[in-house]
């Protein structure tokens, strides 16, 4: 397919913009090699043709016997002493022959003499044969010819670095050319079919399709065609599949650039990029263009330490005029992405610019299980696996998180050697995903004791309180930094918590730590409840100072805090006095140490089940969640034992 003018310019822009940092550093040195060559050429090339006729004489050199000058060839001639004699009216010497050794020739120079020797010889031609030969000297003229051709390499290297040192100014240049890849019809094997667990986001961006296939559509009722789309979201939840979707879906031409492509070492390249960038994108309308990580170029003017210029603002000065200025951009779309919207600048996301801002976040269970049966159509999954199963138990897991698992499923599955993945590879997959890999399983130890009753102390306290996820497993194999680990199964996401619900999570975090204290006593608790603390503490201070869930009241006291190179403030400021900072800390104190105290009661009125749970899990490591629960109901049942449930 030709493209025209157009698209060569912006193939000849990919292609030779090279190693930036070194392209001065490259040209002197290429510019001072070719000066080199040049110089050393010109002093070799006059040796080299003025060595012509000493190698023509070379051939003298080997001929010559003996002396023998003009007198005496003339006096030889006379006696009948010479077998012949060749005469080089050019060279003006004479190649005497004697009869004791006819195949060697004595050289005889005859300066002006020539005439004078031939009448001498024409008057004893009957004594001597000779014989007049002219200039033509074949063998200097071959040598000059091999002399020629030692100078041809020379010559054709220098040729070849004039050529890139002209490459080197042409690239020199094109710095400032757009490094965008533009494609008339851009071929990603993306379709809107392949995006699955974001139908919101994908409707929007269909639309946006649509808009530039049938036009008329939304032009008949006085609706213009949308400026840009700005994809906000996490990493990993499918942004620039969606953009690949976009290319693959729209008949019309595709720009795609990082943001990180625009800035470079150089004053002003950025702001040259993007105009060449816009450029192209006008000549070519309607057109789209994807900006990925457009955080790397849109950051908020201002921010940071330090007066001096910024070429980053520079550069956002120009895409703000090219994409809403005083010229417009018709007919040109700009999608973008970013998992940073915190830090684009306001003049960035206002209408006309950004017309809308879609929110690709993290799929919900409906949305994780149509992901799984997009990436499950190319695995050969046992037909008992339960795609409903790992959605559920995936809860916060993006698109790219929910490929890499069943990826690591499959590569276990091979690793086994089975035909088709099953369960077991599948829970492996997420334990590795989420935790880490497989550790050497502990021995038999009061250290692997301790463990079982920290991890059964978590599993225990979380099934006897409400509000809380029921236990998926409890396992004593190590995986990453842990040793033990307890999962639980998250109920469907709501997006909101309960203070009930902050309050039980605080509760069971705890049941590890007051799983030591119970059984070993206060001088044994030990450093494995480190985590549990900090998450807990954070959480019981949020619940103060953020969402206003203490005697407090309905205070937020505290904000999240952004830092000075995003435009925050140089230091964090204290909204209230240092009275209310210590009641703060008292009901920090107070929510902590009531969550702790009900973990202590349940697992000492329950005493006689953990034992019975801390046998069973370091005879088997691994407990099951239906298996676990299926006990403590064995255990409400039984007459003998009466289990503590705190509601």
């Amino acid at each position: 397919m030709t493209l025209g003018n157009n698209t060569g310019g912006l193939k000849s822009a990919s292609n030779k913009i090279g190693k930036k940092s070194g392209l001065l550093k490259q040209s002197f040195t290429k510019s001072l090699a070719f000066s080199t060559l040049l110089a050393a050429s010109l002093v070799i090339l006059p040796g080299f043709f003025s060595s012509a006729p000493a190698f023509a004489q070379k051939e003298g050199q080997d001929e010559k016997t003996e002396k023998l000058d003009y007198g005496q060839l003339i006096e030889k001639i006379k006696k009948g002493e010479v077998e012949r004699v060749e005469i080089d009216q050019t060279e003006r010497l004479a190649k005497v022959y004697l009869p004791e050794d006819p195949k060697k020739a004595i050289r005889v120079p005859l300066l002006d003499r020539n005439p004078e020797l031939i009448n001498i010889l024409n008057r004893n031609k009957d004594k001597v044969d000779y014989e007049a030969i002219s200039s033509a000297n074949s063998k200097a003229a071959f040598n000059l010819l091999i002399n020629l051709m030692w100078i041809l390499p020379i010559v054709a290297i220098m040729l070849l670095i004039l050529r890139r040192s002209a490459n080197a100014s042409s690239q020199a240049m094109n710095f400032g050319k757009t490094r965008a890849r533009f494609q008339m019809e851009a071929k990603t094997g993306v379709k809107f079919t392949d995006v699955a667990g974001i139908e919101e986001a994908k409707e929007e961006l269909q639309e946006v399709v649509t808009f530039l296939k049938e036009p008329e559509k939304f032009t008949a009722v006085g609706a213009r065609i949308p400026k840009g789309v700005l994809l906000i979201g996490p990493p990993g939840t499918g942004k620039t599949l969606l953009a690949k979707a976009i290319a693959g879906e729209a008949a019309v031409p595709f720009f795609s650039i990082s943001g990180s492509e625009f800035v470079e070492m150089f004053v002003g390249v950025g702001a040259s990029r993007v105009r060449d960038l816009f450029k192209k994108a006008k000549e070519n309308a309607p057109c789209l263009v994807f900006i990925d990580e457009i955080d790397a170029v849109g950051r908020q003017r201002g921010a940071g330490i330090g007066g001096g210029n910024d070429e980053r603002e520079q550069t956002l000065n120009q895409l703000l005029t090219e994409m809403d200025g005083f010229e417009g951009n018709n007919g040109i779309i700009i999608i973008a992405a970013t998992n940073r919207p915190d830090v684009l600048d306001a003049a960035l996301l206002r209408p006309g610019r950004f017309d809308r801002q879609v929110i690709v976040d993290a799929p919900d269970l409906k949305g994780r299980l149509e992901i799984l049966k997009v990436h499950a159509q190319n695995k050969k999954i046992d037909p008992s696996v339960s795609l409903d199963a790992i959605a559920r138990r995936t809860p916060g897991f993006t698109g790219a998180d929910l490929a890499n698992l069943l990826n690591e499923a499959a590569i276990l599955t091979a690793r086994r050697r089975k035909e088709a993945l099953t369960m077991l590879e599948i829970d492996d997959a997420i334990d590795r995903v989420v935790a880490g890999m497989e550790g050497t399983p502990l021995v038999d130890s009061k250290v692997k004791r301790l463990i079982a009753y920290h991890e059964i102390g978590h599993a225990l306290v979380a099934s006897l309180i409400s509000d809380a996820d029921p236990v998926q497993k409890v396992t004593l194999i190590p995986r990453g930094q842990s040793r033990g680990s307890t999962w639980y199964i998250p109920g469907e996401e709501q997006g909101l918590l309960t203070k009930a619900q902050m309050r039980s999570l605080i509760v069971r975090t705890l049941g590890g730590r007051a799983a030591e204290e119970v059984i070993f006593g206060k001088a044994e608790v030990t450093t494995g409840a480190f985590d549990d603390l900090e998450k807990l503490t954070a959480q019981a201070r949020q619940m103060v100072t953020r969402f206003g869930m203490s005697s407090l009241g309905p205070l937020a006291l505290e904000t999240s805090n952004r830092e000075v190179f995003l435009g925050g403030d140089w230091m964090n400021r204290s909204e209230y006095s240092e009275e209310i900072a210590a009641r703060i800390d008292s009901q920090v104190r107070e929510i902590i140490n009531q969550a702790y105290e009900q973990a202590k009661d349940l697992l000492a009125q329950n005493r006689p089940l953990v034992d019975y749970l801390v046998d069973l899990l370091i005879e088997r490591e691994t407990i099951e969640g239906e298996e676990f629960r299926k006990i403590i109901s064995e255990y409400t049942n039984s007459p003998e034992t009466e289990l503590a449930i705190s509601g």
